[in-house]
């Protein structure tokens, strides 16, 4: 079959790799000029955080191991103190229960060019206001979806669209001074929250994110940082110029249904389900997409309504648990991650983890070092969440009946 993908960016690329091993002809349209030839990022995020379920995807299209030498491994947060004091919070108990850390450009081309040597056509600098020709078209292309509108025009469809009232910079920091391969967190509440990502060259990418009123109240960036974040200034000796040059960025979160249409369209990725970017879930839950859209085409293969109606059935019940989880991770990096209360139940998790392997599974770990589906991960941290309770409780109770005896004796 011909099968145009709309969207040259991670899924749509890696779901070119999946479709012409199927000997499917497939076709991508991008707006953007060939990234090859153009560092074309408009001022989006420059760095992903690759996680199990998008490692299992470029492992299944055989390119893992080419993009393992351009990612860094973040082994857990580095989370700074208003003091400058630095506390380093391991992700896992396995030296596997890392994230790795990779520019969004390197991970395209490599997919683009992996597609492009398998003999997928790709069509750059191409705007479309109609779906293309084919047998099936495929949305891969974001949050903005043009697919998804030309899909559903006409159509009963539901469509959320919410804006987080923050906004974000990118800064750059040449070297970072300790606990390069992590990622640091500069927590500040409702006055803001920094998050940066590892390079290859040493260097690390700062992501500044502010409500969008003390965004642009900000005419001097240095005396803003040396108030909020005095010991991120020393590091960033280009603030003011990057501040004034950067654009503002924006997080959006998308729910929609249906995400397919009698086995002509199908959405992917972003285009189905954007998620603010706090669990570092978003890119690998769209790769994640491709992974699961090709079992549900292996298993109907002469049906596409029913492999992407099954697709569908499949993955959004997790997607919309992925939004939950990413707005509460917000709520976490910015606030919770100084708690001594929130480290010691981080503690125990980890604790327990090691005591009953396999039985005891933290929510994080489960989210992002394996590719246990997003709901059934939370339910059973809710179900061990009620254990550690249960436990708390019955540990009080033994505390007071012990104090007791030794009244009454």
């Amino acid at each position: 079959m011909k099968i145009a993908i709309v969207g040259a960016g991670p899924a749509g690329s890696l779901l070119a790799c999946y479709l012409v091993r199927r000997g499917h002809q497939v076709e991508v349209y991008e707006r953007r000029p060939d990234p090859r030839r153009y560092d074309d990022e408009e001022g989006r995020s420059i760095n992903l955080g690759l996680s199990a379920r998008g490692m299992r995807a470029l492992t299944d299209v055989g390119l893992m191991a080419e993009i393992q030498p351009l990612t860094v491994p973040m082994r857990g947060r580095a989370v700074h103190a208003p003091d400058g004091k630095v506390a380093f919070h391991p992700y896992g108990n396995r030296q596997t229960e890392i994230l790795h850390s990779i520019r969004r450009r390197d991970l395209v081309i490599s997919l683009i060019n992996q597609a492009d040597s398998a003999g997928v056509a790709f069509r750059f600098d191409t705007t479309l206001s109609a779906l293309p020709e084919a047998d099936a078209v495929v949305g891969a292309d974001g949050a903005f979806s043009t697919v998804r509108t030309l899909m559903h025009r006409g159509a009963r469809a539901d469509f959320r669209q919410e804006y987080l009232p923050w906004g974000y910079k990118e800064l750059t920091i040449p070297t970072m001074p300790s606990h390069h391969e992590a990622l640091h967190v500069w927590p500040g509440g409702d006055d803001g929250l920094i998050v940066t990502h590892p390079n290859l060259d040493g260097s690390a990418t700062a992501t500044l994110f502010l409500p969008y009123d003390k965004l642009a109240a900000i005419t001097d960036p240095e005396a803003f940082f040396a108030e909020r974040f005095p010991d991120a200034l020393a590091l960033i000796p280009d603030l003011a110029k990057e501040f004034a040059e950067r654009p503002v960025g924006h997080l959006v979160s998308i729910r929609t249904a249906p995400w397919h249409h009698e086995g002509q369209v199908v959405l992917i990725g972003d285009a189905a389900h954007a998620v603010y970017p706090f669990y570092g879930q978003g890119m690998n839950s769209a790769l994640e997409d491709c992974t699961v859209l090709d079992a549900c085409l292996d298993e109907h293969p002469d049906d596409l309504a029913a492999a992407f109606a099954e697709f569908e059935r499949r993955r959004r019940p997790h997607t919309d648990v992925l939004d939950e989880l990413s707005r509460q991770n917000f709520v976490e990096l910015r606030e919770r991650v100084r708690s001594p209360l929130h480290h010691a139940r981080k503690r125990a998790d980890l604790t327990l983890a090691r005591i009953f392997p396999g039985r005891w599974v933290p929510l994080y770990t489960m989210v992002s070092h394996t590719t246990t589906p997003y709901a059934d991960a939370l339910a059973k941290a809710k179900r061990q969440d009620a254990v550690l309770r249960w436990a708390a409780v019955g540990a009080a109770g033994l505390a007071a009946v012990a104090m007791l005896a030794r009244k009454v004796r």
